[in-house]
């Protein structure tokens, strides 16, 4: 049974609303042999318009993790076919992500 946030009736609309994505993205990561967050990690430190991802690990086992995806290169198709699953808000930056 889901606790915290994944239990919050809003978190689970956005599962179902972005699902298409998220089964995509998971079939890329399992086809790439990569956890979720280490290809995420890698795509942070990959992509130019990113000064520096935070990360917030609680565990050692967490921090080990991170770290795996610093050794993560991502090839450049991988890259588009990301930028595909999960394109930006559209529009102009940086007002196309302000808040």
């Amino acid at each position: 049974m889901a606790s915290g946030r994944r239990a919050r009736p809003a978190f689970a609309r956005l599962i179902e609303q972005y699902r298409p994505q998220l089964e995509a993205y998971e079939g890329l990561c399992e086809d790439l042999g990569e956890t979720p967050s280490d290809v995420a990690l890698a795509w942070l430190l990959q992509n130019p318009v990113v000064t520096a991802p935070l990360i917030g690990p609680r565990t050692v086992e967490q921090l080990q993790q991170a770290l795996h995806a610093t050794t993560v290169t991502l090839s450049d198709d991988t890259m588009s076919c990301l930028d595909e699953i999960w394109p930006g808000p559209g529009g102009e930056a940086p007002q196309a992500y302000a808040w």
